[in-house]
């Protein structure tokens, strides 16, 4: 008999770290999450660090050296890759390597192919099996890095997904960049097979038949954009029921809207569970969508289909640094937070300064001097992360 939700929020920090064999079920959001999230749970906390950095280390591998023979693509091999960026127990066995490619032509370095590594599949060990409860079946997404990435993102209109030939669905629409990175192919790329959504269909189809007689969960995480193509994959293979019955969970860090209010309800019609973990000064969570979103869902009639919609639960963080306002969307930031605060501190949000109050007052204390320039800095790097998602 499973453990409840209000059992588990009374439950230790140490009962809570032996019983996620128990309560797996709960921690992926079986009941959305349901008196977890606020005060945090403490398993469930540790949980979603865990999966974020799983992420980061999309980050830590990614090749942005022109010289290099992997630019653009993942600097260590699929049985290094996590030892060789600070992970040497990691639990988890990489499979696959995930490549995306926007449908844009832009000039890129001579000779290099427009697919960019982005994440990967990778499933957990016996031994991890046998903490966790179950065969987790990961895959992790990176954020926004290269040009033709930006330019996708700032795309920024509703189109129909229609991912399922057999019931198109028109009235579920999802942003035309993200569904551009998730379905584009590139075939002049050797490290692609296929466009990223049927190199991932592929790879998910064929892990979860190979352990389709034991207790499996598919657990999708991503940053930024990262955590919108972690979203339109849990959509795509729960309406194609390549699932069969395995609960699929998001988390997503730092996660942009991704569709309409008929996308958001399809979601939850087909039991895909998300947890957003959102900073609430971080602008991006905000985009797009920032006039028409969920607030005026109240309108009805033909706004309801040009209105963007977040998903899931959201679980809300508050930091803001005045001499680093690009932090505001930083994962490594984010993680930090989550691991390093006791659950009074996370939160919950407070109500107070919005950030451009903070941002004058900074702007006001330090007129001039040597700080000035790592403030222009920052801002221009908030500012591209505004831009890139702007509706």
């Amino acid at each position: 008999m499973m453990t409840s939700a209000a059992t588990m929020a009374s439950t230790s920090a140490s009962e809570a770290k032996s019983c996620l064999s128990r309560v797996w079920r709960e921690i992926q959001g079986s009941d959305d999450w349901e008196d977890l999230v606020e005060p945090l749970f403490p398993l469930l906390r540790d949980e979603i660090v865990r999966y974020g950095e799983f992420v980061s280390a999309c980050y830590k591998a990614f090749d942005l050296d022109p010289t290099s023979k992997r630019y653009l693509n993942c600097k260590y091999g699929k049985n290094s890759m996590l030892s060789s960026v600070g992970m040497p127990n990691p639990g988890y066995t990489i499979t696959k390597y995930i490549y995306a490619t926007p449908d844009i032509s832009i000039p890129t370095q001579t000779g290099t192919c427009q697919s960019r590594w982005v994440g990967y599949v990778a499933v957990s060990t016996d031994e991890e099996v046998r903490r966790i409860g179950r065969r987790d079946v990961l895959v992790t997404f990176r954020g926004t890095v290269t040009n033709t990435e930006w330019i996708a993102n700032l795309m920024s209109s509703l189109s129909p997904a229609r991912l399922d030939p057999h019931n198109p669905r028109p009235e579920v629409k999802v942003e035309s960049g993200f569904l551009s990175l998730y379905t584009s192919n590139d075939s002049t790329c050797r490290f692609g097979q296929g466009s990223c959504r049927e190199q991932l269909l592929s790879e998910l189809s064929r892990v979860l038949n190979k352990y389709r007689h034991e207790d499996v969960s598919l657990t999708l995480a991503g940053h930024s954009m990262g955590s919108s193509l972690a979203l339109l994959l849990g959509y795509d293979v729960a309406e194609l029921g390549l699932n069969r019955g395995v609960p699929i969970t998001v988390y997503s860090f730092g996660g942009p809207r991704v569709g309409n209010f008929a996308f958001k309800s399809r979601c939850e019609e087909l039991g895909v569970k998300v947890l957003r973990v959102v900073n609430v000064n971080d602008p991006v969570t905000k985009m797009p969508g920032v006039l028409l979103n969920e607030h005026l869902r109240g309108l009805g009639g033909p706004w309801s289909c040009s209105c963007y919609a977040h998903v899931g639960v959201e679980l809300a963080l508050d930091f803001f640094k005045m001499k680093d306002p690009s932090c505001v969307h930083d994962l490594e930031t984010y993680i930090h937070l989550l691991r390093s605060s006791c659950p009074a501190r996370e939160r919950v949000r407070k109500g107070g300064e919005d950030l451009m109050k903070r941002v004058r007052m900074f702007l006001s204390e330090n007129g001039g001097g040597s700080d000035e320039w790592g403030w222009e800095d920052a801002v221009r790097n908030v500012g591209n992360l505004v831009q890139s998602l702007r509706p």
